[in-house]
């Protein structure tokens, strides 16, 4: 994901410090039930759609925002599927960010699926039962938004 201009202002004088930001994922299906996908440009692999709200943004917007600008679809967000907070994910620059993630199960309303912008190699709608390889955590947001209700996580103990 791009890097916001607001994390850059942060980043020139907390260095490469640990940063608590906030970050949603998108689930976006489509009438047939087909899942929205992007294949990241910075890793090559498929995932989930996302990014960070800008200052002030509510989150089920940056969710229909982020899904635009990476696909060039519309949407609409449902509900919410998952909230928790994920592990510290340290980049190839130093810098160290941690996510407090809010997946929003959305429904796809208009836009043909593309890449729209630097960050997605490609785009496809994939049934769920035949999607590419994800990672557990992907898989755990998915099966969540095809359930009932949000979700909560505790650590275990």
């Amino acid at each position: 994901m791009a890097t916001p201009d607001f994390i850059r202002e942060l980043r020139a004088t907390a260095g490469h410090q640990l940063l608590w930001l906030p970050g949603v994922t998108a689930l976006v299906f489509d009438d047939q039930g087909r899942l929205l996908l992007n294949r990241r440009s910075d890793t090559r692999k498929w995932a989930l759609l996302g990014g960070i709200p800008d200052p002030g943004e509510q989150p089920a917007a940056c969710a229909v925002r982020e899904v635009f600008e990476e696909t060039a679809v519309t949407c609409v967000a449902e509900r919410i599927v998952l909230v928790q907070a994920l592990d510290p994910v340290r980049y190839d620059n130093g810098d160290v960010c941690q996510f407090m993630d809010i997946t929003f199960r959305c429904r796809a309303v208009g836009g043909e699926a593309r890449v729209n912008d630097d960050e997605s190699l490609e785009v496809g709608w994939f049934a769920v039962d035949a999607l590419p390889q994800l990672n557990d955590f992907a898989l755990l947001r998915i099966k969540q938004a095809l359930s009932d209700g949000p979700a909560w996580f505790t650590p275990a103990t």
